[in-house]
C-alpha cells in the first residue's frame, strides 16, 4: 500500500500556517492525536501514583502503558524516562564514572551531537580518565567502524556513538562496533535521537548496552527517554533521595514524572507504528531534495551510504544565516547552524556557523521538496 502522506498531514494542525517545515530533525511537529493525550491528562483526575484511588489508579496506568509502549517500540528491556536525553546522558555519565580510575578510557566520536560527548569528557576529567576522540571522513560523511575499533583497549569503559548523525544523517555500522567494544568489556552508549524518527529501531539487534532518545523528534512531546537491560539498571546507583525507591527504572528518574507527557508518548508510538512505508516514502523524498540540489550546484555535505532523510548544505557565496533568513520568509523553514553537533562541524571546516540542514519528516510532501528547491534557486 502507497503511503498516503496527505491522509498524514490532516493529522497536523500546525501545517494549516502554511509552511514548509524541514526543521524535524530539531523537533517534529505533533499530530492531533499526541496533543489530545496531553490534553486529556491535563484536564482527567490524576495523583501521585498508587492503588487506593481512581485518580493513583490512572496516574499508575499512564507510566506502566508509556514504559511498555516504549519498550515494545525500541525492543528494549527497561525504560527510563527524564527531561531530555541531555540530562540522561550527564546523569548515566556520572553514575558510571563513579567506577573509572585514573588511566580509564572513554571513545567519543567527532560526528555526535555535543550531548553525546560534552556529558562524557566532563565525567572523565573528573574521574582523571583519557578521552579518545574517533574521526570520520570528511569527504564522505562516513564513521567506519576501525576508525572506533582501532581506539580499543582493554581500559576502554564507554563507547559513545550516535546511531545516526543530527547534523548529517550518517548512520554508523551499531552492531560491528558494540561487538567489538564488548570484546573488549565495555559499555556501548548509543545516541538514538536523529535514529529513531526514521528507522525501525531494535536495541536488542544493535546490542546497545544504553539508547537513548527523545519523543519531541518523533512526533511526540518534550521528553528523554533511556532503554537498557533491567540485569544492567539494577548494578547501578545513582544519586538519589533516600525516601525514593530504589526499584528500577524508577530509582534513576529523580522525581514525579511528567504524567501528560507520558501519555502523549504513548500516542507518538502508537501514531508512529501507524505509518507503514514511511522509511521508503522518506528516502525517496530525500533523493528528490538531493537530486534537485546538485542540479543547482549546491553544496552537500550529506554523503554516506547509509543515512537518515536529512541533508546539510549550504550555498557558495552565502552565509547560512542568510540562506536561513531568506528561505524562512518564502515559508521554507530550513535552519542553518551547527545544531550542538559542534565538533562534527568543525571537523567538516563549517567551524561554529554549519550549514543549512533540510529533514524530512512524515508530513514532508513532493510540494515542500519542491518549494524549497525553488526558494534555493532564486537564492542564485
Amino acid at each position: 500500500m502507497a503511503y498516503d502522506v496527505a491522509a498524514v498531514r490532516a493529522h497536523f494542525p500546525a501545517l494549516r500556517e502554511g509552511a514548509a517545515h524541514f526543521d524535524g530533525p530539531g523537533g517534529a511537529q505533533v499530530p492531533d492525536v499526541v496533543a489530545e493525550a496531553v490534553r486529556n491528562t491535563l484536564t482527567s483526575a490524576v495523583s501521585n501514583r498508587g492503588s487506593v484511588t481512581a485518580a493513583e489508579r490512572r496516574a499508575e496506568e499512564i507510566v506502566r502503558t508509556a514504559r511498555h509502549t516504549m519498550a515494545e517500540f525500541l525492543n528494549a528491556g527497561s525504560i527510563v524516562f527524564g527531561r531530555s536525553m541531555t540530562q540522561l546522558t550527564y546523569d548515566f555519565a556520572r553514575t558510571l564514572s563513579k567506577n573509572w580510575r585514573p588511566g580509564d578510557e572513554i571513545i567519543v566520536t567527532r560526528i555526535d551531537h555535543d550531548a553525546n560527548i560534552r556529558p562524557w569528557v566532563q565525567a572523565a576529567e573528573a574521574a582523571r580518565a583519557t578521552v579518545r576522540w574517533a574521526p570520520f571522513d570528511r569527504t564522505t560523511g562516513e564513521l567506519p567502524v576501525e576508525s572506533v575499533t582501532k581506539l580499543l583497549s582493554d581500559r576502554t569503559r564507554v563507547v559513545a556513538i550516535t546511531a545516526a548523525s543530527n547534523l548529517l544523517g550518517t548512520r554508523p555500522d551499531i552492531a560491528e562496533i558494540a561487538r567489538a567494544a564488548h570484546e573488549a568489556a565495555a559499555f556501548v552508549y548509543v545516541d538514538g535521537v536523529h535514529y529513531t524518527p526514521h528507522v525501525p529501531v531494535d536495541v536488542e539487534a544493535l546490542d546497545a548496552d544504553f539508547f537513548v532518545c527523545s519523543p519531541y523528534k518523533f512526533l511526540g512531546p518534550h521528553l528523554g527517554v533511556l532503554a537498557a537491560a533491567p540485569e544492567l539498571l539494577e548494578t547501578l546507583r545513582p544519586d538519589k533521595l533516600l525516601p525514593s525507591t530504589n526499584a528500577v527504572p524508577e530509582r534513576f528518574e529523580l522525581g514525579t514524572l511528567p504524567y501528560e507527557l507520558l501519555a502523549g508518548t504513548t500516542a507518538a508510538v502508537e501514531f508512529m507504528r501507524s505509518l507503514e512505508g514511511l522509511e521508503e516514502y522518506e528516502l525517496d523524498l530525500r533523493q528528490r531534495l538531493e537530486t534537485g540540489l546538485q542540479e543547482l550546484g549546491v553544496r552537500i555535505y550529506s554523503k554516506a551510504s547509509s543515512r537518515t532523510p536529512t541533508v546539510l548544505f549550504s550555498v557558495d557565496g552565502l552565509d547560512p544565516a542568510e540562506v536561513y533568513r531568506r528561505l524562512g520568509a518564502e515559508g521554507v523553514n530550513a535552519p542553518a547552524g551547527h545544531f550542538y553537533a559542534l565538533e562534527c562541524s568543525r571537523w567538516l571546516g563549517l567551524g561554529d556557523k554549519g550549514a543549512v540542514r533540510a529533514g524530512i519528516g512524515p508530513y514532508t510532501d513532493e510540494s515542500d521538496v519542491d518549494r524549497l528547491l525553488q526558494a534555493v534557486a532564486r537564492l542564485r
